[in-house]
């Protein structure tokens, strides 16, 4: 899985909680290389996740242009509004090579990197629950606009399957730029269960066999908050959304007008977003070293 990472920083206020430490001692990778990512060529960061229990290659984890926050979000299963650190955790960079021992399960594999973090990067935390924004996806006044899926359709080309930060915020070089539809909205290619493209602030996420629940998921990915499935409806659908990004990074004076997300799911899918405020359980970093103990 292939994604181009725009930092974010999340501040807010919480009460204290119990103290812990990051993982138990074992089990652990057999071998794992660490090394200071290469500075960018260009205005673009690719960072990948491959390899472990349940891929291709489950004896062999490779990240590359992984960054500590992100690091840590993988191995103790965060959304990045659950993730509290400094700063730079999110701008220092690394490149992991990790052997795995055969028969690894996959919660054996979060372990490791889990332990690794403790051992390799000295990192302590404590977890809180903090008062923040959160949405409750509902039906909106003149109901849903979905269509029901028909029958199962296999994956062609994939998409985000482990949550975390947002989709690519832009085209990496190299890639061939996507065709656009009248409204100047990129066309995904294949028929992926979730597709997402944004060529110059403009996204599209099309959705194939996704229940609400999954889809509040995905939201909750872009709006960086919790959100929360209370429309009612079990079924699985197919339907597309195209919305002009409005977050950090993007001006609204350089982007072409477009509906924002919260727009969009009206006009487009019936549905709407109700914001509240909540506690959300949050890891927030008490100690973690910016360079790791030695190979």
């Amino acid at each position: 899985m292939t994604r181009t990472i725009a930092g974010t920083l999340l501040i807010v206020c919480a009460s204290a909680t119990a103290r812990g430490q990051a993982a138990d001692a074992s089990p652990q990778f057999e071998v794992a290389s660490i090394k200071p990512a290469p500075p960018p060529s260009g205005m673009f960061i690719r960072t990948t996740f491959t390899g472990g229990p349940g891929t291709p290659d489950p004896g062999l984890f490779n990240c590359e242009n992984c960054s500590l926050s992100m690091l840590v979000m993988r191995a103790y299963d965060l959304k990045d509004y659950q993730f509290s650190g400094p700063d730079w955790t999110q701008s220092t960079r690394f490149n992991i090579s990790a052997k795995i021992r055969g028969g690894t399960t996959k919660e054996q594999f979060r372990l490791m990197q889990q332990n690794l973090l403790a051992e390799r990067f000295k990192l302590t935390f404590h977890r809180e629950k903090k008062e923040m924004p959160v949405y409750v996806l509902i039906a909106a006044r003149n109901g849903p606009k979905l269509k029901e899926s028909v029958a199962a359709t296999p994956p062609l080309d994939g998409g985000p399957a482990d949550g975390g930060p947002a989709p690519p915020a832009s085209r990496p070089p190299g890639l061939p730029k996507p065709k656009m539809d009248a409204n100047g909205f990129p066309i995904p290619p294949g028929r992926g269960p979730m597709t997402m493209v944004i060529p110059n602030g403009h996204a599209t996420m099309r959705s194939v066999e996704e229940s609400m629940a999954e889809f509040a998921g995905r939201l909750s990915d872009q709006l960086r908050r919790p959100v929360s499935d209370a429309t009612g409806l079990k079924g699985r659908y197919d339907f597309t959304l195209n919305w002009v990004m409005d977050g950090p990074g993007y001006s609204t004076d350089d982007l072409a007008p477009g509906p924002t997300i919260f727009g969009a799911l009206q006009e487009q899918l019936g549905l709407k977003l109700e914001q509240k405020k909540g506690p959300v359980d949050v890891l927030v970093v008490d100690r973690i070293e910016k360079a790791p103990t030695v190979n």
